[in-house]
């Protein structure tokens, strides 16, 4: 799916399916709105990581599991991406703007560093820096800690680069000059963000999204045929794997790590350092090709997928895409497949972990590694489905928090999930009606979640108070 777009309501295949828990009223938002606070006190203290006051008993505006309450951390952000804290309860926040959003930039750097001293869940220390708006900034997705540094995706409409700002008490960095560790980062095309995680020994591993659809010969149209063999996937469609000690790296196609990888938005490691990310599925097979697909099949496939990544593993895109129903990859149709009979090559490629709905979108994966939530969670993966557009004229899904459980290192059920937290768009689960859309999430060192949203410009943090 585009980053802007997928979603779907209706199970892949066997998968059980889950009704969406009812959608709350969202209440008025100017008590949990924080105002930038760029001359407050940098020597307040960090986030406190016990447990935070009560909860709102709206949870924020979106619904949770028994037990579980949330708070606004904080509001009005922008367009919020992926979401990092550090290990003293900073809160460290990349935003985006460009073609995908039609309103202006906020003030101010893209990267925003958020700090709760009063121990209520919500912010009241907000600051932003990196290059604004006026420097050719758009902000990105990618963000992460390591070794005290902050690191984060940023740049322009023609090139992308990961930076490193070295972090201070005072939130924000003591110099406002960034350190270079990858540039040349492909944005032409689809799917121009650059999400990416660094491991313990300093392995930084990025996603550099296809610049298309299904790699046709002409994007996006009626039964053009792919490119045979697909060129972009030496730039785009995979994982790439830099060393997050090393500056001024450039992008090439020397460092793939994985291919066949259509968008991996999420990307993480597991508790026992397994690499895992999500794959966006491909848009409009009923669309381009409706003499091999109803448009019901076109809104239910392809599934989402939970991917276990192994260098040099090929996971299939553009010759291939995951029938949910029949349960493997087949071949596409710009590739001669034949409505999803015939696997070809597929059945040499590398398939999901997990599986979930067609066109949900999913943007954030963290695996839980705290103690706060109950033993169920503790080991399994969190995914954030921004929810899409691809599933008209069907109604659509996603926009949602769903828990994968994990036994012995892998889904206790590939096809199973739980979804956990729920109510984000509203009354319209739509792209552009729906009034907040899940994106990043992560752990705090407290065990709490947060997730943000790229819509509304929110970020929630989630605890658990017990069962009444």
């Amino acid at each position: 799916m585009n980053y802007q777009m997928d979603d779907k309501t209706a199970a892949v295949g066997g998968r059980v399916r889950f009704s969406l828990t009812a959608i709350v009223t969202m209440l008025a938002l100017a008590a949990c709105v924080k105002s930038e606070s760029p001359s407050a006190d940098s020597t307040a203290s960090a986030s406190s990581t016990a447990a935070s006051a009560a909860c709102p008993s709206d949870n924020g505006g979106i619904t949770l599991p028994s037990g579980f309450c949330a708070t606004v951390f904080a509001d009005s952000l922008g367009h919020p991406r992926h979401i990092v804290v550090n290990s003293n309860g900073d809160v460290y926040v990349n935003t985006w703007s460009g073609r995908y959003y039609n309103t202006p930039a906020p003030a101010g750097g893209f990267i925003v560093a958020l700090r709760d001293t009063t121990n209520d869940g919500k912010a009241d220390i907000i600051r932003r820096f990196g290059p604004d708006a006026q420097h050719r900034n758009g902000g990105g997705t990618g963000i992460g800690i390591y070794q005290g540094a902050l690191y984060a995706e940023e740049g322009d409409t023609v090139t992308k680069r990961i930076v490193r700002y070295a972090l201070t008490d005072s939130m924000t960095p003591s110099s406002t000059t960034s350190e270079t560790i990858v540039s040349g980062l492909p944005v032409s095309g689809g799917h121009p963000m650059h999400p990416f995680v660094i491991g313990q020994s300093g392995d930084l591993y990025m996603n550099s999204g296809s610049s298309t659809n299904s790699c046709q010969v002409k994007e996006r149209a009626l039964e053009s045929p792919g490119i045979n063999p697909c060129t972009e996937l030496r730039t785009r469609a995979g994982i790439w794997r830099y060393d997050a000690n090393k500056k001024n790296q450039r992008f090439s196609a020397a460092e793939r790590y994985a291919t066949g990888i259509r968008n991996a938005v999420a990307i993480a490691f597991d508790p026992g350092g397994q690499l895992y990310s999500t794959q966006h599925g491909r848009d409009q097979l009923a669309e381009n090709w409706p003499k091999l697909y109803t448009p019901e099949q076109g809104q239910n496939q392809p599934a989402e997928e939970l991917l276990k990544l192994e260098q040099g593993g090929d996971y299939g895109w553009p010759y291939c895409y995951y029938d949910g129903a029949q349960q493997k990859l087949v071949l596409a149709p710009e590739y001669g497949g034949d409505g999803g009979k015939a696997a070809g090559d597929c059945a040499t490629k590398k398939g999901p972990a997990a599986v979930f709905p067609a066109h949900w979108a999913p943007d954030g994966l963290v695996f839980y590694t705290g103690t706060a939530f109950p033993e169920h969670y503790r080991g399994g993966a969190f995914i954030a489905f921004h929810g899409s557009w691809n599933r008209a004229p069907g109604p659509q899904g996603g926009y949602n928090v769903v828990f994968v459980p994990f036994t012995g290192g892998n889904p206790s059920d590939p096809a199973k999930y739980e979804v956990f937290a729920d109510g984000f768009a509203g009354a319209n689960k739509q792209p552009d009606a729906a009034a907040h859309r899940p994106t990043g999430i992560t752990q705090g060192p407290d065990g709490a979640l947060y997730i943000t949203d790229d819509k509304g410009g929110r970020v929630w943090r989630v605890v658990y108070k017990g069962a009444k």
